[in-house]
């Protein structure tokens, strides 16, 4: 158990309803009753007492305390909790007050999480996806990260690591007890279950990041000519102006984000240069312009999905413009004719069946006609990348796969080891390796990155 006793409030800061603080340690029982009226109330029942400074005894609130007694709290160790008012001079003063009582210190970040840690309450794996169910901006991370802090994951890795340690004592005991009568199909049955092992890493290895992915938010680039609507379209699908819209073309320099919640799927939406050939002779803006159009490519080019967008009163008088977008055109790219407001409808309808193949959009995002069909096209391309992440127990952050990774390689070992001890050692690394994801082995370096992610008080 930790010594020292650590508070810190848990709510965001700012005008609140309620805010709450958070007391961990073994003198947390102590502090509760010195602010609260003198005694610990009843465990896990909600009390209301008034708040007092114990240095001189004055009202700083009325509040509701709990007390949650060591093993059963978050921590694992003695917790106490401040149910106030949330204003800030409230939680001020509560905090002033607990920072002049003996033994408390204010927490670090992540400190709270990081002892439900080091007491089993959390193994690491759970404790990332709590990160992650705190950060979560859209349903599909909900699920998923709720999934894993529940274990998902870890139940998955366990199990793959309990049949290889039991494996690994019958590789041991081969070693050992080489006179003794042992079952002759024993390596068989190992080696056997070693395959089938890798051949389940190897699954789940291959699901395209969906998951990491699901984490960070699906890439989608708008490209395109300058001037073709690029930021109109930003801003609509954002539904406020995230973008400057100007008649001049060049208006936008560098990538513009917006995050999107699209059919409960996070969508990361990013509006870029115009492309077009700058000639050796342009100077003075022309060379920032050149460098937002070398990061809009760069761009591109990690993007999940690609928007080309043409205009259309351009395209029908001169097809370079779309040739340009084709030339970009891949398994990627969601093609999008605009300003169609201003366009002879036969003529739309000729130039959509000669582009059959590349399925186009015909929108004006100024006029708001079309808008529905983008969207919609683009949650099919999020439901496909994700591909069910969030359902069941997945990969989520690039150590899992780092991991597993390390793990499939020494079973692959073990497998050809031309010696029993060189395949039982092939067989502790790989149960190590699995050990690492959730936090059993080798894992001290790991810790302080993972339990920094957290806001102070969790």
């Amino acid at each position: 158990m930790t010594q020292d006793t650590i508070f810190a409030p848990s709510t965001a800061p700012g005008r609140a309803g309620v805010a709450v603080v958070r007391i961990s340690g073994p003198d947390a029982g102590a502090a509760l009753a010195a602010i609260g009226g003198n005694r610990i109330p009843p465990a896990r029942v909600a009390t209301l007492r008034v708040i007092a400074d114990p240095a001189d005894g004055r009202a700083i609130d009325r509040g509701l305390l709990l007390w949650f007694p060591a093993p059963a709290s978050f921590t694992g160790e003695d917790v106490g909790e401040l149910h106030l008012h949330g204003g800030r001079a409230v939680v001020g003063a509560v905090l002033d007050a607990l920072a002049r009582v003996p033994g408390l210190r204010p927490a670090e970040a992540g400190e709270f999480t990081r002892r439900a840690f080091d007491n089993g309450k959390l193994d690491l794996s759970a404790v990332e996806g709590l990160a992650d169910l705190i950060d979560a901006e859209t349903e599909a991370q909900r699920r998923q990260a709720l999934r894993q802090m529940e274990g998902g994951l870890a139940r998955l890795t366990g199990s793959w690591a309990a049949r290889l340690t039991r494996v690994l004592a019958h590789a041991e005991a081969a070693i050992d007890f080489v006179e003794e009568e042992l079952p002759a199909d024993l390596q068989d049955v190992a080696l056997a279950e070693v395959i089938e092992i890798s051949a389940e890493i190897g699954r789940a290895l291959q699901d395209g990041h969906r998951g990491e992915r699901l984490r960070e938010g699906l890439s989608v680039v708008i490209l395109g000519a300058p001037n073709v609507g690029k930021s109109s379209l930003l801003n609509a699908l954002a539904r406020r102006e995230a973008a400057i819209v100007s008649e001049a073309a060049g208006t936008t320099r560098d990538v513009v984000e917006v995050h999107l919640d699209l059919g409960g799927y996070p969508v990361i939406l990013a509006d870029t240069a115009g492309l077009r050939e700058i000639a050796d002779d342009e100077k003075g803006q022309a060379a920032v312009e050149r460098e937002g159009i070398a990061r809009a490519r760069e761009r591109a080019a990690r993007a999940d999905v690609q928007v080309l967008m043409a205009d259309l009163t351009v395209v029908l008088r001169d097809d370079s413009q779309l040739d340009a977008v084709r030339a970009l055109f891949d398994h990627r790219s969601l093609l999008i004719l605009n300003k169609a407001d201003g366009c002879d409808s036969a003529a739309v309808t000729r130039l959509c069946e000669e582009l059959q193949d590349c399925a186009p959009l015909v929108i004006s995002a100024r006029e708001g006609t079309g808008l529905d069909r983008v969207l919609a096209r683009l949650v099919e391309r999020a439901e496909h990348s994700f591909g069910g992440a969030e359902e069941g127990a997945g990969i989520t952050r690039l150590r899992h796969r780092r991991a597993l990774e390390a793990c499939r390689e020494a079973l692959e070992r073990a497998r050809v080891a031309p010696l029993p001890e060189l395949a039982a050692e092939e067989l502790r690394l790989a149960v190590r390796a699995l050990g690492r994801i959730t936090g059993k082995v080798d894992v001290e370096h790991l810790l302080d990155i993972v339990f920094a992610e957290f806001c102070i008080g969790k």
